[in-house]
């Protein structure tokens, strides 16, 4: 039995929630609408967790907080130490013994098993604060290419990574990502080739595992990625903050660890604030081992003075950077795991004309319409206001590039996801 509580729903109203409190607002200009009278929300849109936090997290930002001063600082050594080891320690899905330490008999690591192992060569110069991952993304883009430039990214994609990329004046040129017989989302490499080609691009902005599918790249895939971009001197911009979030079976794969280019030519970023539900505390961190390039970045991220840490999100991420955060992982990845194939499975079933491929990480499920819409006759924006009318709150798939698909969010306990489908089978299609 798990020893965390992935079950009771938690009430997140009027406690700093935009999952429940932007509802009906218009900030973002996509928000759902409120249910009608009988239908209580059900968040499954912002891509934030309705579980609470691990209890280290909660834990580290008390105990620093009992202490009444909260001025200017420098990262400490537990941060960075805290990061080296949790992405050291992260192979498949559990923990790692650090290749770099000594073996229990006092004899040195086998140097082939720390080839196999993730961050390797990770050391405190590589890591570098960013108060999100589109801040990170913006430093990066306006760095690396020139106003006008056209940078290449998948479909589906993050709707974010388009605004942080045309804000700055670029232009995005996608790679449709295509599903094979086995229901398994694949990279098109000629099409990234030609694109590429066509467009004289120089920087990719790539997601692994990858928002909105939830699809985890297998190693061998990311050499072949990482073999074409070499040839043509592309540099990448790696989102990889679902690193942590990968269902048993799969393992994620640090783009950086796939071949020497790679190494040298692959920005990343990465944060708790995914594993551990602390989107609102801010604080992520990238890891660039080329000096040149972290350079350049850091000079750009630093350029208006909006880099700098708060003290309690560093104290969050060595809370979960930690054995409980290991053990409470566990559990979550768990929940997740049956909350995505009960929806596997019931959108098989159940919802005719839908179809979905289950997802290998990530909380995110992708739909698709397609067939749905067509023999019906209804649009996309009548399925998502019906949705919305009896409070499943999914998300629009085309601000992530997908003409007939809804995002949905599962992180929910199992009985508010089980209530959702049940309303969609009921009201919906």
């Amino acid at each position: 039995m798990c020893k965390f509580d992935f079950t009771s729903i938690l009430d997140r109203r009027g406690f700093d929630a935009y999952a429940l409190d932007g509802v009906g607002s218009n900030r973002w200009g996509a928000e759902p609408q409120p249910p009608e009278e009988g239908f209580d929300f059900i968040p499954m849109w912002v891509a934030d967790m309705n579980f609470p936090t691990c209890p280290g997290v909660t834990e580290a930002i008390i105990k620093r907080a009992q202490h009444p001063a909260f001025g200017y600082f420098f990262p400490t050594d537990a941060y960075y130490d805290a990061i080296i080891r949790w992405r050291q320690q992260k192979v498949r899905g559990t923990a790692a013994s650090n290749p770099n330490s000594a073996k229990e008999d006092g004899s040195k690591p086998d140097r082939n098993a720390e080839q196999n192992h993730p961050h390797a060569a990770l050391r405190r110069e590589h890591i570098g604060y960013e108060n999100g991952v589109h801040g990170f993304i913006t430093s990066a883009v306006r760095s690396l290419t020139r106003p006008g430039d056209s940078v290449l990214l998948h479909s589906p994609n993050y709707v974010g990574f388009r605004s942080d990329t045309l804000r700055q004046g670029r232009y995005c040129v996608y790679s449709p990502l295509q599903l094979d017989e086995q229901g398994i989302w694949r990279m098109d490499l000629e099409d990234m080739a030609r694109k590429i080609e066509e467009n004289h691009i120089r920087v990719m902005i790539f997601c692994s595992p990858q928002n909105p599918s939830g699809r985890v790249w297998e190693r061998k895939e990311l050499e072949a990625m990482m073999a074409l971009l070499e040839s043509y001197r592309v540099t990448v911009i790696s989102d990889e903050i679902w690193a942590d979030l990968v269902f048993p079976g799969y393992s994620h794969t640090p783009l950086q660890d796939v071949s020497p280019y790679a190494k040298q030519h692959v920005l990343a970023a990465y944060a708790p604030s995914k594993t551990f539900n602390i989107a609102g505390l801010i604080g992520s961190y990238h890891i660039i081992y080329n000096d040149d390039l972290r350079e350049q970045v850091t000079r750009e991220g630093s350029s208006t003075n909006y880099n700098e840490m708060n003290v309690l999100s560093m104290h969050a991420l060595i809370g979960g950077y930690s054995p409980i955060g290991r053990d409470w992982l566990d559990g979550l990845m768990q929940a997740l795991g049956q909350n995505a194939q009960f929806a596997a499975d019931f959108v098989y079933t159940e919802l005719k004309g839908v179809h979905t491929a289950m997802p290998q990480g990530t909380y995110m499920m992708w739909l698709d319409l397609k067939e749905y819409l067509a023999s019906s006759g209804r649009t996309l924006d009548e399925v998502l206001r019906t949705g919305w009318r009896v409070g499943v709150g999914w998300q629009d798939g085309r601000l992530f590039e997908g003409q007939t698909n809804i995002r949905l969010n599962l992180a929910s306990p199992k009985s508010r996801i089980e209530e959702a489908f049940d309303r969609m089978k009921q009201y919906v299609f």
